[in-house]
């Protein structure tokens, strides 16, 4: 009973690791996706700042060169993110099926379980009757 019980715990915990692991995966992807906005701003700011000055005007293809090579990069980190998130999808709904799997027929275990436990009740009752009545009828 103890070996189901902690076979049990253990899939349900599969299940909780692999949900906290794709909000993990989320709240990482939403940070991909501030950057890249900040990323965004600094690349208005900086133009604006360009047409103000001349050495401004000079960095400004440097810096939108090193900002296009951090956004390529965010990129690729998103879409290494991505898939990993697709793998921890796939695993998750193999992981709540197993778990479905086996409640139900830990389910089904306990309700055979009990009914044979009620045949027997049953059964001990048909032979206490029994036994009654043929002490009832043999002492006559």
């Amino acid at each position: 009973m103890k070996s189901r019980e902690s076979l049990l715990r253990l899939k349900r915990f599969r299940v909780e690791e692999l949900k906290r692991r794709l909000a993990t995966l989320d709240e990482i992807r939403a940070d991909l996706d501030s950057k890249l906005a900040d990323l965004d701003s600094l690349v208005a700011r900086e133009r604006h700042r360009a047409s103000e000055g001349e050495i401004g005007r000079l960095a400004l293809p440097t810096l939108l060169r090193s900002i296009e090579l951090r956004r390529t990069n965010i990129q690729n980190t998103k879409e290494g993110l991505e898939r990993e998130r697709g793998v921890h999808e796939r695993d998750l709904a193999v992981a709540c099926e197993d778990l479905q799997n086996f409640e139900l027929s830990e389910e089904q275990r306990q309700r055979r379980a009990a009914d044979a436990q009620a045949r027997s009740a049953q059964s001990r009752r048909e032979e206490l009757t029994m036994l009654r009545h043929l002490r009832k009828h043999a002492v006559r």
